[in-house]
């Protein structure tokens, strides 16, 4: 259903047009048509996943001028703001969190503008045409992942709770080599890292960048065992098919990056990341045997020289992580917005948010006390 100012909602994203979606999202990788696109079409999303499709979109006189990537969930599984707690607590007084209203990129903490849009007017009209439809709808809640700061600030306006969360992120500082890095931090930590980057080299192994011009089917399928071995190794099912890494190399080849770490009878590593003019994101990595130290090189110290050689603002090094601040990932808080239906429910998550955003803020005061940068590098 179209309402009067040309809000509605679309069930996938090939009933839109790319040119007109991808004209809205300034270049972020993750809310290219063709990364949401291929969730789709790869059956990462879609029935039988528990994120069922329902893109808000705001069009006028035919233009699409706002939209909004969003799922009905029926689950919380994929998100990396964890809401479990929330959902035990309905299911202990008789009442139904899922399904629930989620806008956020599936299986992806990367932070960023969430209201796709040409202006601020129409983004923010876009929003209030989300919060009255998930008020009038019946669900649980609405809950919007990674948002950027200005959004946030829009999202507590309109009514929604924010949570603070934190990542690891490096800062391109315009470090003309990784030494020149090295050199900003301190003694302890430039010690460590060479030295795990010693033991990764004993290894012997040849290391290859590659993209989706050059990563051929071997190399995907490859790195499609890497990646399903890590989730074995942690008892858990894969989120991605197989299918997807290689379609998303196809349709948006310039957007991926896999790094492999070969030996003369073939790879026994990869790491997997997206790449747009503003940043490295980090995402999957596996081995087929365990290398000592070969996660750090290949994850972090391979990732910050791939940026300083292309010029790329930061490397982000995905969710969690406190071992990526020796290693001279600093934290970077992250948010989140949150309307809950019941307000009963709506005060006891405002009350928790407020405990949980106080130790946040201990807990980035004791990271910004040990910083691994010299004091006069900082």
């Amino acid at each position: 259903m179209t309402t009067s100012n040309g809000f509605h909602l679309t069930n996938r994203l090939a009933d839109l047009d790319e040119q007109e979606w991808d004209a809205l999202t300034d270049g972020q990788v993750t809310l290219s048509y063709a990364y949401l696109d291929t969730l789709e079409r790869t059956g990462c999303v879609g029935d039988g996943t528990g994120w069922i499709p329902r893109h808000a979109v705001l069009r006028r006189n035919q233009t699409l001028v706002a939209a909004l990537p969003m799922y009905v969930k029926h689950h919380s599984y994929g998100e990396y703001v964890f809401d479990w707690a929330w959902a035990n607590a309905y299911r202990q007084h008789g009442l139904d969190y899922y399904p629930k209203w989620l806008a956020a990129v599936p299986f992806t903490p990367v932070p960023g503008a969430r209201l796709l849009g040409r202006n601020t007017a129409d983004r923010r009209l876009l929003l209030a045409d989300v919060v009255a439809l998930a008020a009038r709808s019946g669900l649980s809640s609405l809950h919007i992942l990674f948002p950027d700061q200005d959004e946030g600030r829009w999202m507590q306006e309109a009514g929604l709770s924010l949570r603070q969360g934190v990542q690891f992120h490096w800062q391109n500082a315009g470090y003309p080599d990784f030494e020149a890095f090295l050199a900003t931090l301190n003694h302890d930590k430039r010690k460590k890292i060479r030295q795990e980057r010693r033991k990764a080299a004993t290894h012997g192994l040849r290391l290859r960048w590659l993209d989706g011009y050059t990563a051929n089917d071997a190399d995907w399928a490859f790195f499609y065992r890497c990646y399903t071995t890590t989730y074995a190794l942690h008892r858990s099912t894969p989120y991605l098919t197989d299918e997807f890494f290689t379609e998303l190399a196809r349709r948006s080849p310039a957007s991926v990056r896999l790094l492999l770490a070969e030996r003369d009878e073939g790879p026994v590593a990869g790491a997997f990341f997206l790449c747009d003019r503003h940043a490295l994101y980090g995402r999957y990595w596996g081995a087929t045997s365990a290398l000592p130290f070969l996660h750090f090189e290949l994850c972090y110290y391979q990732a910050i020289e791939y940026c300083i050689a292309h010029g790329l603002a930061r490397f982000e090094g995905g969710a969690q992580g406190e071992h990526k601040l020796s290693r001279g990932l600093l934290p970077t808080p992250t948010r989140s917005a949150h309307w809950i239906a019941d307000p009963r429910f709506r005060d006891a998550v405002d009350r928790f948010l407020e405990r949980e955003r106080e130790g946040i803020g201990f807990y980035l005061d004791e990271l910004a006390e040990r910083s691994p940068f010299r004091k006069s590098a900082g």
